[in-house]
């Protein structure tokens, strides 16, 4: 077992789209999204304890203060009770991705946390193991362990890996951060009329509740759906994946952060302004715009109002830690 495991990364994700299309009996809403990887990232450090102890040590560099019970302590403390493991960490988190943006920062930073974790600590749990623990952190946590782009259903928990095309964005947060709560409650979220079928993998029915982690890679089954149900229905072919890449349907949150967040308007604007293209990530308050891959980061946003961020970012193709997890 190591003793140390140094400049660990936690990267962030976009949502090329994310439709809600319904609601579980217990509130979750139940929804439908690629959720892609991209350069912008968190790093941690982790060092073994023999006394049991987890601590965590912020750098210097984070925007705000962090929680006292922050993801990664939740995630380090889930795991060491969950294995019966009488080791400990320090935990040193670099905090670079902005808080309250949609881009899944604290729930990649507990992804990590378990991926590195179950190696320091030689406890070598496979990957299914490991994404049904993180899914009782939170609904995106599951996804950085899976460690690929995904078409994800249900919560955020069921995952269709899929390749995507080489991708560059723009990416601007404002200096508001949005609660996901109050978005879900906003009497302005309206569940998609349609739902979005990707040919090849199997269908699942969004009514019902999922309490499953599934990790599903494609297979030759056509998604179907009743008559009386509209679809917009992506194969997964070259043409379908770059639609699914670029521009394909919308994200049902955005009109009510918009409702609730001026700057996101202003964001939205600016990057539409300047790329022709944008569409809020998650529950925002961050945007993003695809952009041209080759212009190699040198078209950024500049000249921002005080407080606000940005930052020229490219997809990854699969998360640094993809193979710290046996499949």
């Amino acid at each position: 077992m190591p003793l140390a495991l140094y400049d660990v990364p936690a990267p962030a994700k976009l949502n090329l789209f994310l439709h809600v299309v319904g609601k579980r009996p217990d509130g979750y809403h139940l929804l439908q999204s690629i959720f892609a990887l991209i350069d912008w990232a968190d790093t941690l450090h982790f060092e073994r304890r023999s006394d049991g102890q987890l601590a965590r040590h912020d750098g210097d560099n984070a925007a705000a203060a962090l929680p006292a019970d922050d993801l990664c302590l939740r995630a380090a403390r889930l795991l060491q009770t969950e294995s019966g493991c009488g080791l400990g960490a320090d935990i040193h988190l670099e905090k670079r991705l902005p808080a309250g943006a949609g881009m899944g920062g604290g729930s990649s930073d507990a992804a990590s946390t378990l991926l590195a974790l179950n190696r320091l600590w030689g406890l070598n749990w496979p990957r299914s193991r490991l994404l049904a623990l993180g899914l009782k952190l939170g609904a995106d946590v599951p996804f950085f362990i899976g460690g690929r782009n995904a078409f994800v259903e249900g919560i955020g928990e069921i995952l269709h890996p899929i390749t995507l095309p080489p991708l560059g964005f723009a990416v601007l947060k404002p200096p508001t951060g949005i609660s996901t709560q109050q978005i879900f409650s906003s009497p302005l979220l309206a569940r998609s009329k349609s739902v979005a079928i990707v040919a090849g993998f199997p269908a699942h029915n969004s009514s019902e509740d999922k309490n499953e982690t599934s990790s599903a890679t494609a297979s030759s089954s056509q998604s179907v759906l009743s008559a009386s149900q509209a679809a917009d229905v992506v194969r997964l072919d070259a043409q379908g994946v770059a639609l699914l890449a670029n521009g394909f349907g919308r994200n049902d949150l955005q009109k009510p952060a918009e409702a609730s967040c001026p700057e996101v308007v202003q964001a939205l604007q600016l990057l539409e302004e300047r790329f022709g293209n944008s569409r809020m990530t998650g529950s925002g308050s961050a945007v993003f715009a695809r952009v041209d891959t080759a212009a190699g980061g040198k078209d950024g946003v500049s000249d921002l109002p005080t407080g606000w961020v940005a930052k020229m970012c490219r997809s990854l193709d699969v998360h640094p830690l993809c193979g710290w997890a046996e499949d």
